[in-house]
């Protein structure tokens, strides 16, 4: 059995039908519920909860700090290459796009931890393009020593790649994988996905089951916001993360949803989702899943992650830059995509301690083993 299997059981359509057809009293005995169902969380997702939305930010928040504490943990994300093999009409690192390509050496590797280091993080998200031949398992094998000196806690968003890899994957050091599906939708999918082993999108979808079989500490699931329609593909996230948790309860599991932001090259955004919609969509997965870890990035604005942070995440990067080389040399037109949020780490810590939340730069200490 792989989710794969029962992704293929589910009908697009009737789940798009089906998130506009709930009243506001509907939503307003689910919000009286203590456990949530699939179907409950699908009448969160519906617009009769736009009215309701101040409710569930306020049940959110509570659960989050009865889970979560106060605390908000930081990250920066570790851009390695920009090489990819892929076709993808909303990537900045897309095979056709006119950039100057760069995967950093092993000394650039460590030239890059120093300066995040110097920042006051701890945890990383190392990221790389998809190019399974030249930035591939030899390359990571050789680059995870260097980071591992450098950092308690590392998280990895590469390609996906099969059981035995992931296997090796954790006995050096890597912490928790994240493999973001972009949209259940097939045929968008094949859409935005032309060329490259990314537009095999079952290969993509049981890659989340092959983390599991290997034992990962973390599993990460998000969507692309604005690939489609938001409210199916989040009922289809919900699904997947309900499948993975029961097959492995092991691990623990964390939620992104970014939305697309302006890149070199990349097309518009074809199904906008706005900041209430947003919030909407976050809160609702608090309600859903109260103990799944929830981080927003840089993408978003100071200001909107200011006011959702409180409610229900349970991480931020902070000082991000998404190019290779971005944090240890000058500045070169290599980012997947713009940020939106330019602080430094000290000053989103600053802010999160104004709003009554302690940032934690360190997720583990060696000592305590691994």
């Amino acid at each position: 059995m792989s989710y794969h299997r029962q992704w293929q059981q589910q009908d697009w359509q009737a789940l798009q039908l089906q998130s506009r057809n709930f009243s506001t009293a509907q939503v307003q005995a689910v919000l009286s519920q203590p456990k949530l169902t699939l179907q409950d969380f699908q009448a969160l997702l519906s617009p009769a909860a736009e009215p309701l939305l101040s409710q569930m930010a306020s049940k959110a928040q509570r659960l989050t700090r009865q889970r979560f504490g106060h605390t908000v943990q930081l990250f920066a994300p570790l851009y390695l290459s920009n090489l990819c093999a892929n076709e993808c009409t909303y990537c900045g690192f897309s095979l056709s796009q006119k950039v100057k390509r760069r995967t950093l050496s092993l000394s650039e590797i460590e030239q890059e931890c120093l300066a995040i280091k110097a920042l006051g993080i701890d945890q990383v998200l190392l990221v790389t393009g998809e190019h399974e031949r030249k930035v591939g398992m030899d390359y990571f094998c050789d680059a995870l020593p260097v980071i591992r000196r450098y950092f308690s806690s590392i998280q990895l968003e590469v390609q996906p790649l099969d059981t035995a890899e992931y296997q090796l994957l954790k006995q050096l050091g890597v912490d928790a994988v994240m493999l973001y599906q972009e949209t259940y939708n097939s045929r968008a999918y094949q859409h935005y996905h032309l060329k490259g082993k990314k537009a095999d999108m079952p290969w993509r979808l049981d890659a989340p089951d092959r983390v599991g079989q290997a034992g990962i500490d973390k599993i990460g699931l998000g969507i692309l916001l604005g690939l489609t329609d938001w409210r199916a593909d989040a009922m289809m996230l919900a699904q997947h993360l309900q499948y993975l948790q029961k097959q492995y309860w092991q691990s623990r599991f964390s939620l992104s949803v970014p939305r697309i932001r302006p890149c070199s090259g990349g097309s518009g955004v074809a199904y906008p989702i706005s900041d209430k919609e947003l919030i909407q969509l976050i809160c609702a997965f608090r309600l859903f899943a109260p103990e799944l870890e929830i981080s927003l990035s840089t993408r978003e604005s100071a200001l909107l992650r200011q006011h959702v942070v409180p409610l229900a995440i349970t991480s931020v990067s902070a000082g991000s830059k998404t190019q290779p080389g971005g944090y240890s040399v000058a500045p070169e037109n290599l980012e997947q995509f713009s940020i939106d949020d330019s602080r430094t780490p000290q000053q989103v810590a600053a802010a999160l301690m104004q709003q009554g939340l302690q940032p934690v730069w360190k997720d583990w200490d060696g000592y305590l083993g691994r």
